[in-house]
């Protein structure tokens, strides 16, 4: 067998992708829609985009959300995925006790259907059937500890997040990589440790916060997903402050409604060539730097964006967003 320095038979990408390769992680753990390209990597399943939509709205206490495909997996988080054994092991925990007359939803079912099943699965843990925790996967000790730890984990957090009023529907994932800063404030005696915070509705993501740099460059992608009543895209830049509160360096909205337009007219960007099909304008009511161009680039829909941080002395930084529809 052929392992890497730590020991771990061939590369992280390669033990993901032969796990995906497994008959039953060939169609969504939730829905078995086929070719899932996402996962949830403490939960330990496959998951296609639609899921993918709700899991995201239950929080990374819930489920963590990565992509298959585009995202950077640690050893830690693939070792997870691979010790629960895909989708029909996990299933057979967070599946064992289904009451009769409530079924799966299907590919094509809707929104609602979806999210109650998902959260009555995950978050609710309303299908576990407490008997079978530990009895459902024998020879695999460490998974049954590992899963009953999470499922326990779940349960109490899950307490806080049945509060949430209404239900959320989302029509897309904003995939945001801060690229860099510029010129930003100073802090700290001569310099500042910034990070940038995202927010969109009730999500929140960062980047890593960047050490004694005013010009750093975190080249970070991060993903939210897009309510079906969104606002603007809110940036907020901070100091790191080890003893004290981090302090704000500035701070900046994003539309995102002419992206999110044009996309929907165009519908599958896969169909078209590279082309403008929209803009956001440079006005004295915004922090653009300069016009915003909406571009399909290599079947996807993209923007660069630069921005002038608010209410600051100084400080800039450039993103470049990618929309992904849920419907495709």
């Amino acid at each position: 067998m052929i392992t890497h320095a730590l020991g771990r038979p061939f590369s992280g990408k390669r033990r993901l992708k032969d796990l995906l390769l497994q008959s039953d992680n060939r169609v969504c753990a939730d829905c078995g829609a086929p070719d899932p390209k996402w996962a949830s990597a403490n939960i330990g399943v496959f998951i296609c985009l639609k899921c993918c939509g709700v899991h995201r709205s239950l929080g990374t206490h819930i489920s963590k959300v990565l992509s298959v495909t585009l995202d950077e997996w640690s050893d830690d988080e693939i070792d997870a995925m691979v010790e629960v054994g895909g989708n029909t092991s996990a299933n057979s925990i967070y599946e064992a006790f289904i009451p009769e007359g409530f079924s799966k939803p299907g590919p094509d079912s809707g929104h609602e259907e979806r999210s109650k099943f998902i959260r009555s699965k995950y978050e609710l843990q309303e299908f576990l059937k407490p008997s079978l925790r530990i009895l459902s996967v024998p020879r695999k000790s460490s998974l049954q500890s590992n899963l009953s730890t999470e499922i326990m984990n779940n349960i109490r957090s899950s307490s806080s997040s049945q509060k949430t009023e209404g239900m959320v529907e989302f029509i897309g994932l904003l995939k945001v990589k801060v690229i860099k800063g510029t010129n930003l404030a100073i802090r700290d005696m001569l310099s500042s440790d910034p990070y940038v915070v995202l927010t969109l509705g009730q999500q929140k993501v960062q980047t890593n916060v960047m050490k004694s740099n005013l010009n750093p460059v975190w080249n970070e992608e991060l993903m939210l997903s897009v309510p079906q009543n969104f606002g603007p895209l809110k940036l907020q830049v901070f100091d790191h402050d080890t003893f004290s509160a981090d302090d704000i360096m500035g701070e900046a909205e994003v539309d995102i409604q002419p992206m999110i337009t044009s996309a929907m007219a165009f519908g599958d960007a896969g169909m078209f060539g590279n082309m403008q099909i929209g803009k956001w304008l440079k006005s004295h009511d915004n922090a653009l730097i300069n016009d915003s161009t909406v571009n399909i680039a290599d079947g996807k829909v993209k923007q660069e964006v630069s921005l002038k941080l608010q209410n600051v002395e100084s400080g800039e930084i450039d993103l470049e967003l990618e929309w992904m529809p849920l419907e495709q």
